[in-house]
């Protein structure tokens, strides 16, 4: 196929990516495959070589999901990606953490300690949390309700960023001459009080050295667009098509004007499930092979919890019940958007079972792309150049192979058309992102503070020499 040829205003722009760590690889049979190594998965030379991997294509950063249930190996992310930044230069770090069940002091603390760790690398995934297996893991009485968890999570972002703030940049002096180490002057209690926190402050750590962690949300709910809106600086989230892309793209943009925001304030990152080869036959194969090693029952299984029945009761030959879904936002508290984007997939293309199954195995209701290094560069190219996309997190099939391939072949292709980076822009995932720093919102306030203090201590200064003059007066007159 020929290289697609587009006329865009926006030709300066170019394409982001962030590399998702998930076990083996995305795909539901990548542990089967004799490329990978499941037990590697719980290795830290095994995400050392995807970092470096990552960070040899010029990646953004690299991705962790989390949550507290289930029966996955999940490594926890602060203790994995500290690791990683002591073995890497130049690629960020995505911590998934869920306001929902954790602190923020906590939080704020050890965000800002990844951050200087990695000297400015450090990124936080805001979730609010799905599972009521979280809640039963953690104490809780109960799993939160949808708008709960929203009301909480954005109570909990303020309050980190407050606690962010609460170090002014030039805080720490080490004057050995005057043996004064910090200037405790510029550090200040935040005596946050709101509907479900009240943190006294201030941190102990300085403020990170991107002033804030990029701030990264995931989700395409209707709360999940305003969060974003509001407080992310990164989105990913879930479209099958440039056109559902599109509307997403517009719509969150849009939003951002309500905030005092800009468009380039906040990347979308959709995911994408790419299958690579030379050429698109060798592709194809590659697709059906991994398939083949697929256990139907077992994925469908899976599947089914999107219905009212199960699917492994119908012949995989046959049309995907799409009358039998479930009514949206019934499934749990929180998977409304990814339903969604799955169910009307199967429903558009008018899919059978087994390619309902296939279409599912490595994207899990991201966009999927099988085909040739020009094809998927021109499929990437298509989607940035149309307002689709600001980049992709990108979710190899295998590691390590899937991800080698896409930086070996698709990335100098992709490079040739002027679409992705040469060299990283910056040391900072912030500079390499495009994002400013945030200013010290609190700054500004204690200045007032101050001088509102020092205007006070001179009126009482003035009126205590007032007062003395008066008595002076006083017992002049006596004599």
């Amino acid at each position: 196929m020929s290289r697609l040829s587009l006329s865009h205003p926006q030709q300066a722009k170019k394409a982001h990516f962030n590399a998702f760590m998930r076990g083996s690889g995305h795909h539901s049979a990548a542990w089967k495959h004799p490329d990978s190594n499941p037990k590697e998965d719980l290795d830290l030379d095994y995400y050392a070589k995807i970092a470096q991997i990552a960070e040899r294509g010029l990646f953004d950063s690299l991705f962790m999901a989390d949550n507290y249930s289930g029966l996955g190996r999940r490594l926890e992310p602060f203790t994995l990606l500290s690791a990683l930044a002591a073995l890497t230069k130049h690629v960020g770090f995505i911590a998934t953490v869920s306001t929902t069940y954790n602190d923020p002091y906590h939080v704020a603390r050890k965000f800002a300690s990844l951050d200087h760790i990695s000297k400015g690398r450090a990124a936080w995934n805001i979730v609010t949390g799905h599972s009521k297996e979280d809640a039963e893991n953690l104490s809780r009485l109960e799993h939160p309700d949808v708008a709960k968890r929203y009301e909480i999570g954005d109570e909990f972002v303020e309050v980190t960023k407050q606690l962010w703030d609460s170090w002014e940049e030039d805080a720490l002096i080490y004057d050995r001459d005057t043996g004064i180490a910090l200037d405790s002057s510029k550090v200040y209690e935040i005596k946050f009080q709101g509907q479900y926190y009240n943190v006294k402050g201030p941190l102990n750590i300085p403020r990170p050295p991107q002033g804030y962690p990029v701030l990264v949300q995931a989700g395409s709910s209707e709360n999940g667009k305003e969060l974003a809106a509001k407080t992310a600086e990164v989105i990913f989230t879930a479209q099958q098509t440039l056109g559902a892309a599109q509307e997403f793209y517009s719509d969150v943009k849009g939003r951002l004007s309500r905030y005092g925001r800009t468009p380039d304030q906040l990347l979308i990152m959709p995911g994408l499930s790419p299958i690579v080869a030379d050429t698109e036959a060798e592709a194809r194969d590659i697709e059906d092979e991994f398939n083949a090693l697929l256990n139907p029952k077992q994925a469908l299984k899976r599947l089914s919890n999107y219905f009212t029945v199960d699917l492994t009761e119908y012949s995989l030959d046959s049309l995907v019940p799409v009358d039998k879904a479930k009514p949206y936002g019934t499934i749990t508290t929180g998977i409304t958007s990814r339903q969604e984007v799955v169910v009307d997939a199967a429903k558009r293309d008018n899919m059978t079972i087994r390619q309902f199954l296939a279409r599912s195995a490595a994207a899990h209701g991201h966009v999927s792309f099988t085909g040739s290094v020009i094809q998927t560069a021109d499929f990437i190219e298509k989607w940035i150049r149309n307002n689709g996309a600001d980049g992709f997190n990108i979710l190899p099939h295998i590691y390590y192979t899937g991800l080698e391939t896409f930086v070996d072949k698709v990335v100098p292709e992709l490079q040739n058309r002027g679409l992705f980076r040469t060299a990283y822009e910056g040391t900072t995932l912030r500079e390499n992102l495009g994002l400013a720093r945030p200013e010290n919102k609190n700054r500004a306030i204690w200045a007032l503070r101050r001088e509102l203090e020092q205007e006070q201590q001179k009126q009482q200064e003035q009126q205590k020499e007032r007062q003395q003059d008066q008595q002076q007066e006083q017992q002049q007159k006596a004599q």
